[in-house]
């Protein structure tokens, strides 16, 4: 025997909300564009690859009420790895901000209070696209609005766990997929 729940106006309405505030939630960038081959500005310079390695532009409207701060990733589902693999992963960006300029990471255009953690490099901060000579890999550049102001982290911690902290804390996100072969 099934047991039916009653779906309330109130709960409709707060679904509804947070519907909308999700589609409100954009992402854009002048570095990079939905489906798009990434230019080799944003390559890596190593591995084989011969890019500038620098991050792209981005910027963010329309976050939700409560976003207390921002992250930033940039992440490579296709590497044959197991598990992707993890381009970018920034943390703790000030909900007063909302956009990264071109070539921030790693440098002092990048927020005071923003924390850039380890790529699969093995490097902070951002580390571009490279994947092995004659595959087509996407790289998702997504933004996380956060209900809190500061993800607590151990001093290096892996991309797992920022990825989990990140997921756990997310009240909206908004994403640009690009992709990039050589």
């Amino acid at each position: 025997m099934f047991r039916t729940i009653p779906f309330t106006a109130l709960a409709f309405a707060v679904a509804l909300t947070k519907a909308a505030s999700a589609q409100d939630f954009k992402l854009t960038s002048t570095s990079l564009s939905e489906g798009q081959q990434l230019s080799l500005s944003l390559v890596f310079k190593g591995f084989g690859c011969e890019g500038g390695n620098r991050s792209p532009q981005l910027a963010w409207s329309g976050a939700p009420a409560g976003t207390k701060s921002f992250a930033v990733t940039a992440y490579d589902p296709d590497a044959p790895t197991g598990s992707g693999w993890w381009h970018w992963n920034v943390v703790n960006i000030p909900a007063s901000i909302v956009s990264l300029q071109e070539g921030a990471s790693g440098q002092e255009i990048m927020p005071k209070a923003a924390q850039e953690l380890t790529n699969d490099y093995g490097t902070k901060g951002f580390g571009g696209a490279c994947p092995p000579p004659g595959e087509v890999h996407r790289y998702m550049f997504t933004v996380h609005a956060l209900s809190t102001e500061r993800l607590e982290l151990p001093e290096s911690p892996s991309n797992a766990l920022a990825g989990y902290m990140i997921g756990a804390n997310t009240l909206a996100k908004a994403h640009i997929t690009a992709v990039y072969n050589r």
